[in-house]
């Protein structure tokens, strides 16, 4: 039913791309990040929360349908449905059902609860488009409690010392975890402008604490704050008004040695929107699909993996998602230009 062309994932009986990275006439749209939300298509559809997002990043006036999880539209004969892929505010699985025969594709996925998207949920497919950025036997996260504990001590370790805390995630999703797990009593809590222009988009039922703009930000009277700033924000001259600050990045790369150090940071907290490798095999063990499709990150690798370990028919596809990538140093959703001068 999925074939995979130039411009993207294509359910041929329904005339419509998943992800498209082209301009198509219908595209279903994962999750509003940046590799799997593009501009250009005539008419989108994707959960309702992600829609704000995809505005702001696409434009106000594109043409987008908004689903909840578990509703069900017909095209052209196949049934489709979205469901929760636990990545970010309203990601999604997509389902389609034709002719007996069920496919799902996952876009970007993790398992672990990150208390701000809906969590994941395997669905029984006969083929499963799986991603695999962390697709490799050292990527096993730590129990993201731990993490959260980590990073409010060391902001508190940085605030008793008079330094500021600069804590670096993508402007969504990552940012919003960051925040829903900071402890307020701490110190104030700051935010670069392309993280506060997602936050205006989030769902009212998220409830994030109180934050300021980081242009607000007053040296003397605000030593100790966190401020939570996007990767592109590394290594520029808009860092210099939080001096003295200690870094903290977050991403599932800090696990690999020297992560942290080639980005200059102090510190590095293994906290990712992906899969980690055992999240991968439960998950596609899961769906009980014979046929899997592996599109991004050691795609390779794992697609082996699946076939020597689980006797699955998997395959590697090509595709221009990106996963998680701390190493780019890239504007991300429409950052604000007076807060990176």
């Amino acid at each position: 039913m999925l074939k995979f062309d130039r411009f993207g994932i294509f359910c041929e009986p329904a005339g419509v791309y998943i992800d498209p990275w082209k301009p198509v006439e219908k595209a279903i749209i994962t999750h509003a990040h940046s590799d799997h939300a593009r501009w250009g298509s005539k008419h989108y559809l994707a959960h309702h929360d992600s829609i704000p997002i995809i505005k702001l990043r696409l434009g106000a006036d594109i043409s987008v349908q908004g689903l909840d999880y578990y509703e069900t539209i017909d095209m052209n004969g196949v049934k489709i449905s979205l469901h929760p892929a636990g990545h970010i505010t309203g990601s999604a699985q997509v389902k389609m059902e034709h002719k007996g025969k069920v496919w799902v594709a996952s876009g970007d996925y993790k398992l672990q609860n990150d208390n701000v998207s809906v969590p994941f949920e395997p669905i029984k497919c006969d083929h499963f488009v799986t991603e695999s950025t962390f697709g490799l036997p050292i990527y096993n996260f730590p129990d993201p409690q731990i993490v959260h504990h980590d990073i409010n001590a060391w902001w508190k370790t940085n605030n008793e010392q008079g330094k500021n805390s600069i804590i670096i995630g993508y402007a969504l999703g990552k940012a919003q975890r960051i925040l829903k797990h900071l402890d307020p009593s701490i110190g104030n809590i700051y935010t670069h402008g392309a993280v506060a222009n997602i936050n205006l988009r989030m769902p009212e039922k998220l409830i994030l604490p109180d934050t300021r703009p980081a242009v607000e930000f007053i040296k003397k009277e605000n030593a100790g704050s966190i401020i939570v700033a996007p990767p592109s924000a590394i290594g520029t001259p808009w860092l210099k008004r939080f001096e003295p600050f200690s870094l903290g990045i977050c991403s599932g790369w800090m696990q690999l040695r020297g992560a942290r150090r080639r980005r200059g940071g102090d510190r590095g907290f293994v906290l990712s929107d992906h899969c980690d490798w055992q999240q991968l095999n439960t998950a596609i063990k899961a769906t009980g699909a014979e046929n899997i499709y592996v599109t991004h990150g050691y795609k390779s690798i794992y697609a082996k993996w699946l076939r020597d370990e689980y006797k699955l028919n998997a395959v590697e596809v090509d595709t221009l998602y990106e996963g998680e990538n701390i190493e780019e140093n890239k504007p991300e959703e429409n950052e604000q230009a007076e807060e990176v001068q």
